[in-house]
Parts: C-alpha cells; sequence; structure tokens
C-alpha cells in the first residue's frame, strides 16, 4: 500500500485540477447562439498553400466545434461571438490560436509540427535549446516515428533510423536486452562501451548481471537474458528520442557520457488542454522467421556400420542385425530408404521387439515451438488548465514467447505532471514504475540444458513426441526419458522443470522545482531516483545432465542511484550580442548489492527451497558502491542569431579511482555558424550551417578496485582474499574527441542533409590482466593502452511529393566507423592482448588492429591461397595457431525510410542492413561435424569425398588432392571447432526492418460518437533478411554472463518476424 500512496495522491491532485479546469472555461467563456449571426467559414491551407483535411476547429470558450473538409474549408453557421478566437488542432502540425478580422473570409495558414530550423531539442542535463544553436551532432526520434510498428523492446525502433547508433543484442528470449552503442567501442572492456540512457533527466542503469557461472560455451550453467532494466521503459510513454552522439555532445554529464548519450523525454499533458482519455490497444503475433537448412534424408549413425550383406544399417541397441549403432549424436546413419530396422519404441521405453520403418521426422525441430503472442492495453488520462497539467498511464502488456512455458507480464504506470505556483515558481515531476514477472525466461548458449544445444544434437529419425512424458514410467521427478544423446536433456523437461522465475521492479523518478528569480536568472532544484530489484530463481530438477540431484539458486539483486542536481542559467542580450550561462552540480549514490544463495542437490525432487539441499545452502555476497560529487558550468554566446559559441566545464571527484587522481576535468567547446544567414546565401539552398566541437571526457573504474577487499570463504567465519590485485593508483579513463559538420535544406526544405565527419580516441584504458598465479593473485589492473574510432555519419531526407492529399518522404542514414588499436600496455607479450574467448573463438586486440577483431585456426593454404590436404587421410591439415579471421564490426551500416500520406492514410517502411563483418558460428560447426545440414549431404551417395586443395609433396611442390576421406571424417575434420575460418560467414544483411498503414477515422465522422480520434494500425517488423548467413540471423551476438560477445554466435535462439494490430482511440 505504500508504493500506491504517492501515485495516489498525484492522481487525486491530478483530478482536482482538472475540475478546476473545467469551471474555469465554462465559467469566463459562455456564449449563446443567435440566428441572425453571420457564418465564420475559410480555409485552412498547408506552407504550401495546399487546403489541409479533417482540421480540428474550435471556437475558444465554447462546446462549438467543427473539422476542415477534403479541401481543408470550414463552416460555423448560427454562431454568436462577436470576436472569436479559433483553436486550430492538427495531428502533424503546430497548434494555433487565431482572432480572425473577417470572420467570413478567413485563411489559415499552417506549419508543421517539425520546423529543423527552430526545433527544440531536449539536450544533456535536460536543457532545452534551438537545433540550429548546436554544435555537435544529435538525432531526434518523435514517439510517431519511434512506435511505428511496434517492438517489444522500444529502442529497437532506433534501428536504421539514427545514423552511428548499434544496438547488440542476442535475441536470448522475450525480453530480448539490447545495449546501445554509438560511434564504435571506446573501450577495450566490452561491458564499459555502452550508451547512457537518461529519462526525464535520470541517468539509468543498464548493465546485465550474471546469473552465475554462465558463459555461453559449457559454462556450469546456461546464461540466461533476466533483463537490464531498457525494456522496462513503456513506449507508449515516450515523447522523444534525442540521440547525443558523442563526447561533444554529452560532455555535461561527465564519465557518465564517454560513450554519449539516449535524452529520453517521456509524454505529459498539454496546458489548456481539456481533460481526455486515450485507450491504447495492440495484439502481435511472432512466427520464427528463418531456419537453417536441416538435411531429413539420412538418419542415425557414423557411416560405419554395415550389416552382414555389406549395406548400411541401424539398430538402436545390440540386435540381431548387428552391435548397437544407436549412441551417437551424428546422421551420417542409413538413407531413409524403405527399410526396417530395429528402433526406439516409446511404449517400452527401450528398443522395440521388432523392425519398424526407417523414417525421417521432419518436423521433430520446428514441431517444438509455437506461435508467440504479446498483447498490450494502455490507458491514459491527461489534460490541464492555464496553470499546469498532468498526464497519467497505466499499461499491462502480457507475453508467451515462441518457446512452450516462456514469457513474461508487465505492468507500468506513469505520471508527468506541472504546476505554476506563481509567476516565479513552477514543479514538475515524472515518475515511471515498471513490474516485470516471468514464470519461466529461458537459458541460452551452448550447453546441455539449453534448447539450443538440443536442436543441434536432435537426429533425423527421433519423434519429438517421445520426449513428451519427460519422465520415465515408474520414475516420475527422477528420471527423465532421454531416449537417444545423453548429452542433452529432454526439450521438455528444459522448457516446463529447469525453470527461471524472475520477479523485478523498478521505480524511475524525479521532482522538480524551477525558480525565476528575475527576468535573466533562474534556479532549477532536481531530486531524482533509479532504483531496480529483482528476485531471480533457477529451478533444476533431478538427472540433468549437470544437475543429477537436482539444483536451485536465489538471487536478490538490488541497484539504487540517486542524484541530486541543481542547475542556475542566467540569459542576457547586448545589441547583436545574446549570452546565456549555466552553473551547476551534481552529487551521484550508487549502491548495488547482490545475495545469491544456492544448494547443489535436492533432498526432494521437485521441492525447491534452500532448507531442501542435501547440504546447508552456500551464500554468497557482492556489494558495490560509488560516490561521485560534480560541479559543472556553461557559457553560450550568439552573434545575430547567426554564430553560436558554447564552452563547457565539468569537474568530477569520483570514488572508483585512486583518491589522487579521483578528481578530474572535462572541457569542451562547440561552435555553429549559419552560412546562409552570414552570407546571404539564396537559391536552392535555403538552410546552411557549418559546426564544430572538440570535448574531453573521462570513465571511471570499477568500485574495489583500487583497495583490498576480501571474498567469502566455503568455511564458517573465515574469508580469503580476492583473486585480483588491486591498484591504489588507476586513474580514470580519458576520451578525447572532435567532430565537424554540416547541416543544410535545399529546394524548398524539400531535401535536408546532415553530414558528420568525427575522430575519439580513448587512453588509460582500465585493463584488467593475468597474473603469475604464484603471488597468490590470477589477475591484476592497470592503466594503459589507447583505442581511436573514427567516421563518417550521413543523414538525409526528401519529400518527393507533398499536395493537397498526398505526400511522399524518403530519409536515410549511412554509417562508417573505423575502430584501431593505437596501443596497448607496456611489457604485454607480443603486443597483444586476449580481449576475449568463446569456446575456439578468440577476440584479441593487437596494435594497429581492431578491438572487436575475432583470431582463430585458419586453413593451411600454399602461396595460390589453395588449402592444403593430408596426402594420407584426405583432410585439411592444421597448424594449430591463432591467426586473425575478420572482425565482428562492419565496414559500414545503413537506413533507408519512405513515409507516404494519402488524406488519413499513412503507409511507411524501413529498410537497414550492413556490409561486411564476420560471425562466427558453434552451431554450424557441430550441425556440420554431426552431419544436420543440407551442407553436409556432398558425398554420402558415394561415401567419401576428395577436398578441393592441393598436397604437398616430398620436393616442396604441390599438386591436386586425389585422396579420398569417408564423410564423416571430412565433415568432422573440415568443420572442427577449432577451425574458426570454415565455421565462420560474412555478416553482411539486408532486413525489411519494419512496415505499417495506418488509417486514422476522419474527425467529421467522429464528431458525434464522443471520439476525439480513432485510428487502426497494421504492422510487421523484421519481415525479411537477405543474408548469407546459414542459420537464424546475422545480427547476433553471445551473451556471456553479463556481456555481449558481438561477432560470435553461440547457440543462438531462432529468430522471430512480428505482424501486429493497434487501436487507438481518444476521447
Amino acid at each position: 500500500m505504500k508504493q500506491l500512496k504517492l501515485p495516489l495522491l498525484l492522481l487525486g491532485g491530478f483530478l482536482s485540477l482538472h475540475a478546476n479546469a473545467k469551471t474555469y472555461i465554462h465559467t469566463n467563456y459562455y456564449h449563446s447562439i443567435s440566428q441572425d449571426q453571420n457564418p465564420i467559414k475559410g480555409q485552412i491551407v498547408d506552407q504550401n498553400g495546399f487546403g489541409v483535411a479533417d482540421v480540428e476547429i474550435i471556437i475558444k470558450g465554447t462546446s462549438f466545434k467543427t473539422f476542415t473538409d477534403g479541401d481543408g474549408f470550414f463552416e460555423f453557421v448560427s454562431v454568436n461571438v462577436a470576436h472569436p478566437t479559433l483553436l486550430v488542432n492538427s495531428s502533424q502540425h503546430k497548434f494555433i490560436e487565431y482572432t480572425p478580422k473577417d470572420i467570413s473570409q478567413i485563411r489559415i495558414t499552417l506549419q508543421e509540427e517539425s520546423n529543423q530550423l527552430n526545433e527544440v531539442i531536449v539536450t544533456a542535463l535536460g536543457i532545452k535549446r534551438e537545433q540550429k544553436k548546436l554544435g555537435f551532432a544529435q538525432q531526434n526520434i518523435g514517439s510517431e516515428e519511434l512506435a511505428t510498428a511496434e517492438a517489444n523492446n522500444w529502442s529497437s525502433g532506433l534501428k536504421g533510423k539514427v545514423a552511428g547508433l548499434n544496438i547488440i543484442s542476442g535475441g536470448n528470449g522475450p525480453i530480448n536486452s539490447q545495449q546501445i552503442i554509438l560511434r564504435g567501442a571506446n573501450s577495450i572492456d566490452q561491458s564499459k562501451n555502452y550508451a547512457l540512457i537518461v529519462i526525464d533527466g535520470v541517468p539509468m542503469s543498464t548493465e546485465m548481471t550474471s546469473s552465475g557461472n554462465n558463459t555461453a560455451y559449457m559454462g556450469d550453467d546456461s546464461p540466461i537474458d533476466f533483463g537490464n532494466g531498457i525494456s522496462d521503459i513503456n513506449q507508449a510513454d515516450i515523447e522523444s528520442v534525442t540521440v547525443l552522439k558523442g563526447p561533444s555532445a554529452a560532455a555535461l554529464y561527465g564519465n557518465k557520457a564517454a560513450n554519449g548519450a539516449l535524452i529520453i523525454t517521456t509524454k505529459s499533458g498539454k496546458k489548456g488542454k481539456q481533460l481526455g482519455l486515450e485507450y491504447k490497444s495492440t495484439v502481435a503475433i511472432d512466427v520464427i522467421n528463418n531456419w537453417p537448412d536441416f538435411q531429413y534424408e539420412y538418419g542415425q549413425g557414423t557411416g560405419k556400420s554395415f550389416d552382414k550383406n555389406g549395406n548400411p544399417y541401424y539398430s538402436y541397441q545390440a540386435s540381431a542385425d548387428g552391435p548397437n549403432t544407436g549412441s551417437t549424436s551424428s546422421a551420417f546413419g542409413p538413407k531413409f530408404d524403405g527399410q526396417s530396422f530395429f528402433q526406439y519404441d516409446p511404449t517400452l521405453e527401450k528398443q522395440g521387439t521388432e523392425r519398424t520403418l526407417w523414417r525421417a521426422y521432419k518436423d521433430n525441430r520446428k514441431g517444438f515451438w509455437q506461435t508467440g503472442f504479446t498483447f498490450s492495453n494502455a490507458v491514459t488520462l491527461s489534460g490541464g488548465n492555464n496553470k499546469g497539467s498532468m498526464r497519467a498511464s497505466i499499461g499491462h502488456q502480457k507475453n508467451s514467447w515462441i518457446m512452450p512455458n516462456t514469457g513474461y507480464e508487465n505492468y507500468t504506470a506513469a505520471i508527468n505532471g506541472n504546476y505554476q505556483v506563481s509567476d516565479r515558481i513552477k514543479v514538475s515531476t515524472a515518475l515511471n514504475y515498471t513490474r516485470k514477472t516471468s514464470d519461466n525466461l529461458p537459458g541460452t548458449g551452448y550447453n546441455n540444458g539449453s534448447i539450443a544445444y538440443f536442436m543441434i544434437f536432435q537426429n533425423p529419425n527421433v519423434d519429438l513426441n517421445w520426449y513428451k512424458p519427460i519422465w520415465q514410467k515408474n520414475y516420475d521427478g527422477v528420471k527423465m526419458i532421454r531416449p537417444y544423446s545423453s548429452y542433452m536433456d529432454n526439450p521438455y523437461a528444459i522448457a516446463y522443470e529447469a525453470v527461471n522465475p524472475l520477479r523485478s521492479n523498478q521505480l524511475i523518478g524525479n521532482i522538480k522545482a524551477d525558480f525565476k528569480l528575475s527576468n535573466k536568472l533562474s534556479l532549477m532544484l532536481r531530486p531524482a531516483i533509479n532504483t531496480y530489484t529483482q528476485l531471480r530463481e533457477q529451478k533444476r530438477p533431478f538427472d540433468m545432465n549437470r544437475t543429477p540431484k537436482g539444483y536451485y539458486k536465489r538471487q536478490d539483486v538490488s541497484k539504487t542511484e540517486t542524484n541530486i542536481d541543481f542547475l542556475m542559467t542566467y540569459t542576457d542580450k547586448w545589441g547583436d550580442f545574446g549570452f546565456t550561462a549555466n552553473v551547476g552540480g551534481n552529487r551521484k549514490n550508487y549502491e548495488y548489492k547482490n545475495l545469491t544463495a544456492w544448494v547443489d542437490g535436492l533432498a526432494s525432487p521437485g521441492v525447491y527451497k534452500l532448507a531442501n539441499g542435501l547440504t546447508s545452502p552456500f551464500a554468497r555476497t557482492s556489494d558495490s558502491n560509488l560516490k561521485e560529487n560534480s560541479l559543472y558550468g556553461m557559457a553560450s554566446f550568439g552573434w545575430k542569431d547567426m554564430i553560436f559559441v558554447d564552452i563547457t566545464g565539468r569537474n568530477d571527484w569520483n570514488s572508483s579511482v585512486a583518491l589522487k587522481y579521483s578528481s578530474f576535468f572535462y572541457p569542451s567547446v562547440s561552435s555553429s555558424f549559419i552560412l546562409s544567414d552570414l552570407f546571404k546565401i539564396k537559391g536552392p539552398i535555403n538552410y546552411l550551417k557549418y559546426r564544430l566541437s572538440f570535448a574531453k571526457v573521462g570513465n571511471g573504474g570499477t568500485p574495489g578496485w583500487t583497495n583490498r577487499y576480501y571474498d567469502q570463504s566455503d568455511f564458517a567465519g573465515s574469508a580469503v582474499v580476492q583473486n585480483r590485485l588491486f591498484n591504489p593508483d588507476i586513474k580514470p579513463e580519458l576520451t578525447t574527441a572532435w567532430e565537424t559538420g554540416f547541416e543544410a535544406l535545399l529546394f524548398k526544405k524539400r531535401l535536408s542533409l546532415d553530414f558528420t565527419i568525427y575522430q575519439q580516441s580513448t587512453e588509460n584504458q582500465i585493463i584488467e590482466l593475468p597474473n603469475d598465479i604464484t603471488t597468490g593473485y590470477s589477475k591484476r589492473v592497470v592503466n594503459g593502452g589507447e583505442i581511436e574510432n573514427r567516421g563518417i555519419e550521413i543523414a538525409a531526407s526528401y519529400t518527393a511529393i507533398k499536395n493537397n492529399n498526398f505526400s511522399w518522404k524518403m530519409s536515410g542514414t549511412w554509417t562508417k566507423n573505423e575502430n584501431k588499436v593505437k596501443s596497448l600496455v607496456d611489457g604485454i607479450e607480443d603486443d597483444q592482448m586476449i580481449l576475449g574467448q568463446s569456446g575456439t573463438v578468440y577476440q584479441i586486440a593487437k596494435i594497429g588492429g581492431s578491438s572487436t577483431a575475432l583470431y582463430g585456426e585458419k586453413f593451411v593454404r600454399n602461396e595460390a591461397g589453395q588449402i592444403i590436404y593430408d596426402k594420407k587421410t584426405g583432410v585439411p591439415i592444421k597448424n594449430g595457431s591463432l591467426e586473425y579471421v575478420g572482425d565482428a564490426t562492419p565496414k559500414w551500416r545503413a537506413g533507408f525510410t519512405n513515409e507516404f500520406k494519402y488524406k488519413t492514410l499513412r503507409f511507411s517502411f524501413t529498410l537497414d542492413g550492413q556490409y561486411g563483418g564476420i560471425v562466427y558460428s558453434q552451431t554450424y560447426h557441430k550441425m556440420m561435424e554431426q552431419g544436420k545440414l543440407a551442407d553436409s549431404l556432398p558425398g554420402r551417395e558415394d561415401g567419401y569425398i576428395i577436398g578441393n586443395g592441393v598436397v604437398l609433396n616430398a620436393d616442396g611442390t604441390y599438386s591436386p588432392n586425389t585422396t579420398k576421406a569417408d564423410v564423416a571424417t571430412y565433415y568432422a575434420e573440415y568443420n572442427r571447432r577449432a577451425n574458426v575460418e570454415s565455421n565462420s560467414f560474412e555478416a553482411s544483411y539486408l532486413k525489411l526492418r519494419d512496415v505499417s498503414l495506418t488509417f486514422d477515422f476522419p474527425k467529421r465522422l467522429l464528431s458525434k460518437t464522443g471520439l476525439q480520434a480513432l485510428s487502426l494500425t497494421v504492422y510487421g517488423r523484421d519481415l525479411f533478411t537477405i543474408s548469407d548467413f546459414p542459420l537464424y540471423d546475422p545480427e547476433t551476438a553471445s551473451l556471456n554472463g553479463n556481456t555481449y560477445v558481438p561477432g560470435v554466435e553461440m547457440g543462438q535462439m531462432p529468430s522471430t518476424a512480428t505482424y501486429g494490430v493497434t487501436l487507438k482511440a481518444s476521447l
């Protein structure tokens, strides 16, 4: 009840505010009707002189309203108002309040809602600036553009629409946590490359917390995507997202925004607008949109078992036909050709007594999955009077994902309001609350307990239904049905027994007071909080590969960040010169707590309690705290509204680095020149702006790395030294960045161009290195190394057609980023660092290379590039050395959007893609090794393959390879796990990212229904992908503990296409 107290009080104040609003309107503006009044009539037109249809026109202070017809004309008859004031509302244009001189010949010209010249942008610290005054690159995405085709995670709506932005996600489940990177990876530590997310001035923690020892490749448990808070934001509450792409734009956020920032502004009520109610409902389905090309021509076996007649045979266990051949995971066995063998009998749960038809079950992987459903509903109450406004919303979302018994339920509530206490005091608040629950979130990665592992090991001759009982007869809850490969767990046990429940709560909010101290001086005070709690559980039944006696784990995770800000603003003007000064400060406190307890082995099966362990529970606690104090300032100068210069400075005192280095200062300077005004440029160029900026921004370390701490011991009452050697001299990382570019509007503002060149370098990298274990520490922390990113960003839009009834607008983005390791820590071996390892693929940083470069074994080739084969075995020879295979980062990314409008019908679609980059696939390696893909069919009929390449002769020359290798051996060696080259693929793709069609019901048809607006949208997301990647989706990354590893696929889940319908109604 305490959690509801504040929202209820605010809602009560909101309703009271609107009661006053209603009285105010009807008391002061009542008018009577007369039959003698001349008609009030005219036309509403756009900036090109074309009539605008379906515009709402209200006579202020009365209940009289009407709508324009198809040509923009309107008329009021029998209205007795001496000097009427018209309120003109159009969803695509700015609101106008207009008092005509001649009521019989009214002509009103509307201005588009977004005017690129004078559009107000929310920048760092929530400071609102005109776009033309900004000396750095940014992009603003409005709510309609973001929600064109709704996704469960709002950030998906940014894909293909923001130059320089990359979203990393593994598609690891229904929550689908995403991390946002702007302008490449600045840090060697992958977890420190993510952009800052700020919601209504409140910084948001987006790091993920690992659920344990769950590396993507054969960890003790499967990685689980429990979320990182980004997906908890209700998309329906977002008004706009401003992307501040580099340190120059976000310098005032200090070390929190070394990687840029996304500023989210939530929706609020409109001052002076009557009380309104909006209802929005969406139904969406998810269907798997791409499958690997499985082979169903050959069944289980190694290809080396023959009966007494010399024919390939199969026998589940030893039989009259011969020894057991059913213990392998491979599918190089007999071809499905109408023969009969001794096979598994599900009624006996062992080998049958009779031979049965040797056949393929072609639905034995796809049949496990289901169509996903998401139902979303939201109700919003909003409005205001002359003193203030408020908006309150509640939302509910229920998801049933494509994997059985997985999904989540989301409850959201938001309140955003402001009140003008007096001429000099204004108070406002914004609160967003989310509660997310799930009975089960899937495990991922290449691990026995992952359903992706089952998809690899499942054989063509195995009926999926044989697994459905889960438990063997008379062994319920103790011994599961595992009729084939002993490596994999029963898929239905994974879905229904080995579950991972979640209960999470997140509150993000602030209360702000603005004081107008004089006409030139103002003060803002704002306390804010972001608190996030999760209760996670992992329940493992008996007889799973890694938990034969069951397992139970519970994690209580909490993160709380509080910020207290003040900002004083002084504005003045002297002739042609304008000046604005901002001086402010921030006090930040961050606390992280993680209590993990588990029992390895259950006394009673199916009872998941810490008290039900075979032994006493194990427990671990982890606390992390960070404090930071900051002072900052900005001085903005302007001359004749044509030249603008901003100078900023911020000093942070941060507890995550050594005390003597805890104070660090960040300066920036940016400038904007309106060349079209300075040089009075005429002709096709309507607007031309040049900008230039420079900034230095730091990035703090990890709390606890500068001091000695102790870990808990498994022995009661004792502690052990951490395995990481602390470093009391750690300095902050420092990013130096500059950028330049221009913005232009041409051809009567039909063509918009935004071009940026940037370079940013991060030095003093905080790096964790291996250490001599004889010292008692396996790791040490040092400063060193430098990474540089430089690139080009282009954003453009063109209005090809715009007339009375029809418009067509195209927009696109293109980004190229080059990442280079300029230096590493002095004294490291071979001038290289292994940044990460996933199976046999390594992420290695070398001087002159990229920080996202992938290394592994490759084919041995001659000077002509031909693969060298072993003359005796006929398989590729090995060299065992790590070589550069490719880069996970593509050469460039691009997006292209088209928007069409015809009267009240809107249609849009977005294509986006990338060129270059590679993805290593563990799944492809294993399925080729086991003969599960159609790519492994060549050579089956003959029983052998002669590899395309050469052999090395005794005299050092080469000759064509003619040695036969049996099929199973050839694919096992050609696609062996260590051969990263043979299992890596170009990551280029083109996607139909989203498509939507919206019909806005004409307001004149709704005038008698009580509805203000009604719209219906049908949409789709990720409808098709063009790519050479042989599995589900080239846009993938593996979840390795709490970090996404780009360019590596480890047990990927199927990708989906989404189809949805949204109904929105306003009262």
